[in-house]
């Protein structure tokens, strides 16, 4: 981990994290023992004293930490992108005419048929990493693709509204 997280235990209360970003601003989560969670903005010119303080309910906290891991994921599968001379990524809609529709991901065979995997599918704010085979598609689902050009190709003409292998 490259960034710092301090955790201070608040008795009583529960447990704060505390971190430091790259622009010098301080930000906090404080996670309340009865599950109610603080997102603590501290004043930049005083940084133990809190400037914003917006309670997530858990509902809140967990879409938040969903955008935050899909765009950490997204971001690295980028980088892997440039380390990789050829390797691409790319997201894949999922339309509702898609025979894959309600089907596994296993019944796509993309990877045996293409040699691009599917790495992570989004659906509604959650990001499925490294779905499995058993994992079900639904109309809307975006999934992330890494391969070849002709490895994605392959891939969106499988989840197209019509598979040319059928």
């Amino acid at each position: 981990m490259r960034v710092r997280v301090e955790q201070t235990a608040l008795p009583g209360i529960g447990v704060r994290h505390d971190l430091m970003t790259e622009s010098g601003r301080r930000l906090g989560v404080v996670s309340h023992r009865n599950g109610r969670r603080d997102l603590v903005l501290y004043d930049p010119e005083d940084p133990d004293s809190c400037q914003h303080d917006i309670p997530l309910t858990d509902d809140e906290a967990e879409a938040l930490a969903d955008i935050l891991g899909a765009s950490l994921m997204l971001g690295q599968l980028s980088g892997l992108r440039e380390q990789a001379a050829g390797l691409l990524t790319e997201q894949i809609a999922i339309p509702a005419g898609s025979k894959y529709v309600n089907k596994r991901l296993g019944d796509t065979k993309a990877r045996a048929r293409t040699s691009a995997s599917i790495v992570a599918v989004l659906r509604q704010g959650t990001v499925n990493v490294s779905p499995d085979p058993t994992f079900r598609f639904e109309a809307g689902d975006v999934v992330v693709v890494v391969g070849t050009r002709q490895g994605l190709d392959g891939v969106t003409a499988i989840l197209a509204e019509t598979d040319p292998d059928v």
